[in-house]
């Protein structure tokens, strides 16, 4: 039976400035989807938020770029912007950049992670969130986990992942895609996903040659830039991203080894500065000091005809307790370089901020040297 996942985001307000959703926005996004899972059209939903993002996990058999779920999503976001907008709740409706759906959520500003697959006899999945950063954020873990024999020992031993996998990689400024298999083409790949800002993994397969693996996403990875629909700085993407593992994909230790080292990524405060990215509960998805650190939270799942059996809160355990320490070492490193790079983000990506303001005002003083 094939089964669609779709994971969608939104920031829709935030209580206290940027650093968490009111319970009443995810009480009102969840009778919206529990109708629709009554009715029959949805099969389950779950509702959680990362920071000020409201994020929305439904199952159901609409396929992927289904006009009723994104509206259903949509939505969603709409009754939830409309109680932010009664409490004064800060940046409300702030990720709706249109006034109205129009048949798909591309370009709207909302973040969509689907993949269709035939489930498994048994079907783990993760669902990672991020709040404070962008999609390149994904690329090392997704690296990792799917080609990194050091992370996952499994493309070693495991003999229905020796032949690798294939990478989907768009590039978000140009507009285009490549596809890359490993381990023949890492270095090919690496010389791309190394720019995050512009390269970023949306999709992973497996190999062609693996016959005992349809050939169907096993990772897939939101890719909305918020900059690109809306003209200017509205805040930052804050990705998401479904990974399935185990029986010749991934263990699930293996998928969450690769939250295991703190990398810096883009984002933080006011979407300008790189930080430690920090694997925290969904309890301690709070983001607090300068806006931040940026965090990623992990919900694990069995799906079971559709059915969403869990959670599971996947990175708040203790063995994660040393990243978090290192994450918060490398927070205090980076504040201390204040505005300089490369604690704040090089000029040709702070364009997208509200810098260029400044930058303008300053301009009628230059004289040339």
């Amino acid at each position: 039976m094939k089964i669609t996942v779709s994971v969608i985001k939104a920031d829709v307000g935030g209580l206290a400035g940027h650093s968490r959703v009111h319970p009443d926005l995810k009480a009102t996004a969840g009778i919206i989807l529990d109708n629709a899972k009554n009715s029959g059209k949805l099969i389950d939903y779950h509702v959680t938020a990362v920071g000020d993002d409201l994020n929305l996990i439904m199952t159901h058999k609409e396929g992927e770029n289904s006009s009723y779920v994104h509206g259903l999503a949509w939505e969603a976001f709409v009754k939830a912007t409309e109680v932010a907008k009664k409490y004064k709740l800060y940046g409300a409706g702030q990720d709706l950049l249109k006034d109205s759906f129009s048949g798909n959520l591309k370009g709207m500003g909302p973040g969509v992670a689907e993949m269709e697959i035939e489930e498994r006899k048994s079907e783990p999945i993760a669902v990672f969130m991020m709040d404070k950063t962008e999609p390149g954020a994904f690329n090392l873990p997704i690296y990792k986990m799917f080609a990194d024999p050091f992370n996952t020992p499994g493309l070693i031993i495991d003999p229905n992942m020796h032949d690798g996998f294939q990478f989907e990689v768009w590039d978000v400024i140009a507009h285009k895609k490549v596809f890359l298999k490993t381990p023949g083409e890492i270095y090919d790949l690496l010389a791309l996903i190394g720019s995050k800002g512009r390269y970023i993994v949306k999709r992973v397969y497996p190999s062609e040659s693996n016959k005992n693996m349809p050939h169907e996403p096993v990772a897939v990875i939101s890719t909305d830039k918020l900059h690109e629909i809306a003209g200017k700085y509205v805040g930052k993407d804050d990705p998401v991203g479904i990974v399935r593992g185990q029986s010749g994909l991934p263990a699930m230790g293996e998928i969450l080894e690769a939250f295991s080292y703190p990398h810096l990524v883009s984002g933080w405060m006011r979407g300008s500065h790189n930080g430690p990215l920090m694997p925290v509960s969904v309890e301690d998805a709070v983001p607090s000091r300068f806006d931040g650190p940026p965090r990623v939270i992990g919900l694990g799942f069995q799906l079971s005809e559709g059915k969403l059996i869990g959670p599971a809160d996947l990175l708040g355990e203790r063995a994660f307790d040393r990243t978090r320490d290192l994450a918060l070492k490398i927070t205090d490193y980076m504040r201390r370089n204040g505005p300089f790079e490369p604690h704040r983000l090089p000029e040709e990506e702070m364009e997208y901020t509200t810098l260029p303001q400044v930058q303008k005002k300053l301009q009628q003083r230059m004289v040339d040297l």
